[in-house]
């Protein structure tokens, strides 16, 4: 079974607390019993010496085993805990008053009885004679002849009877108060730490949902709240959910990015089918009737089919140009040199290009100059955008109407307007305008690449540019302005 991350520490610190809690009450336990050996030993450590002296056993080895044995019979009815031996020199057991079969090893080891005699810190657990492995707390006494010892008076202190009355009386007063308290004390210390591990783990949670509930393709972008508090900012969990919000929000606008671009792209590349599809038919068309009606044509219908397929050839050949310059410019192809130029000179320069075209479509330009302004750009891109810009304003301006280009000079820039009387933008165009949907000339409006291809060499130049159209007049027309740099010596 798979846990979440918060189960898994729930159960975790358990485990840990649990085997705290049982190795503290082993700790207390077994302090307690050191204190209750070392407190008995300490009463008691004179025992043996007074058994020794009030008995008159300083002549042992003149009492018979069964006086010896009445003798212990007697202290040990006295005081039923204790358990009295004599051992020799070496520490073999030769007098005692146990029942038969109870004395289980016929050896005392004699190091600790020299460390009781020594006055060794207690508590010191000597051998138990009744058990095999045990060691007790005990009271010994030399016996001593001619100077040294002879004999040993050994007195187990909680002897059979004492362990038979304490496993009879069961857990006593500390052990329950340590169970009960250790007990209490691990119930508290679940309950606190299930509430901190609930407070630390929220943001975690929080972190989780947004995850799962994280969407790429979600139509609103993911709002990323602020750290407010400095204790969020130092909170390594909330700085972890503020960044995935912000990682989140980053990758959904950038989705959004790549549908809008796939969007764009596909428009644009039915808008560029749509616009060479029909010069393409008609050069296709023309060309058809010459090739089947060549013999029936006189040299007249000859050339003025020729000169409409030439003038469609050449509405391909601008369109597939522009195709290529703003390919060139989106993608780092060029970039702009610029150098100091008189911007008045390149207005009347783009003028003289579009005269013909103006005349033909009874179109008047006009230059509204304000002194002779000397500018700093890359001139051949400066000149691709007077040229597509006016282009357009011709294009759009009908018989009789006016293509007005007004130079405004500021502090650091100058400001250049094209303007047209003709009937504007439609309003559906304007948050297309400079976007890669905007229509082009199958649409009957034109000028989509061109305009393009005029944003895309402003922001080369850190410059943008403006559309500003009287909408709701009777004739509004539209009106371009960009800004570009002032030269230092002009400023």
């Amino acid at each position: 079974m798979k846990l979440t991350l918060s189960r898994r520490l729930s159960l975790v610190f358990s485990v840990l607390l649990l085997a705290s809690c049982g190795v503290s009450a082993w700790l207390q336990i077994r302090a307690n019993d050191m204190r209750e050996m070392e407190v008995v030993q300490g009463l008691s450590r004179g025992l043996a010496s007074s058994i020794a002296l009030n008995a008159q056993l300083t002549e042992t080895e003149e009492m018979g085993p069964d006086s010896v044995r009445h003798l212990f019979d007697q202290l040990m009815t006295v005081n039923p805990s204790v358990e009295v031996y004599l051992l020799d020199e070496t520490g073999n057991i030769i007098g005692n008053a146990a029942p038969p079969g109870h004395v289980k090893r016929q050896r005392v080891d004699l190091v600790s009885v020299h460390r009781f005699l020594d006055g060794g810190m207690l508590p010191i657990l000597g051998d138990d004679p009744r058990s095999l492995t045990g060691h007790k707390v005990f009271s010994a006494a030399a016996l001593r002849r001619d100077g040294r010892a002879a004999h040993y008076i050994y007195v187990i202190l909680q002897g059979e009877e004492h362990d038979r009355y304490v496993a009879h009386a069961g857990i006593n007063a500390v052990l329950r108060v340590t169970l009960w308290s250790m007990a209490l004390v691990a119930l508290l210390t679940l309950l606190a730490g299930w509430a901190a591990l609930r407070w630390i783990t929220r943001p975690l949670h929080r972190l989780t949902d947004t995850m799962r509930r994280f969407d790429t393709r979600a139509e609103q972008p993911m709002v990323v709240p602020p750290l407010t508090h400095a204790a969020d900012q130092r909170d390594e969990i909330a700085v972890l959910e503020t960044s995935f919000r912000q990682m989140a929000a980053r990758i959904s606008e950038q989705w959004q990015s790549l549908k809008q671009m796939d969007h764009d792209r596909r428009e644009v590349v039915a808008n560029i089918s749509h616009d060479l599809r029909t010069p393409l038919t008609s050069i296709h068309g023309y060309l058809e009737t010459l090739a089947a009606r060549d013999a029936t044509l006189d040299a007249a219908e000859r050339q003025r089919y020729l000169a409409i397929a030439l003038g469609q050839s050449s509405k391909v050949g601008r369109l597939a140009q522009a195709l290529f310059d703003l390919a060139r410019l989106e993608h780092g192809g060029v970039e702009p040199m610029p150098e100091t130029f008189l911007l008045n000179d390149l207005i009347q320069d783009v003028f003289e290009k579009f005269e013909l075209q103006a005349q033909a479509g009874q179109v008047r330009l006009d230059a509204q100059l304000q002194g002779n302004a000397m500018v700093e750009a890359d001139l051949g891109m400066i000149e691709r955008v007077l040229t597509n810009l006016i282009d357009n304003a011709i294009r759009h301006t009908p018989v009789g109407g006016t293509v007005t280009v007004a130079v405004e000079k500021r502090l650091q820039t100058v400001e250049i307007c094209i303007r047209d009387t003709g009937p504007g933008i439609p309003a559906e165009l304007l948050d297309k305008l400079f976007k890669r949907p905007f229509a082009l000339s199958g649409e009957g409006h034109g000028g989509g690449l061109g305009l393009l291809i005029v944003h895309r060499i402003l922001q080369l130049h850190h410059r943008s540019i403006e559309l500003r159209s009287e909408a709701g007049s009777v004739n509004p027309g539209a009106c371009f302005c960009f800004e570009l740099p002032l030269a230092a010596t002009a400023v």
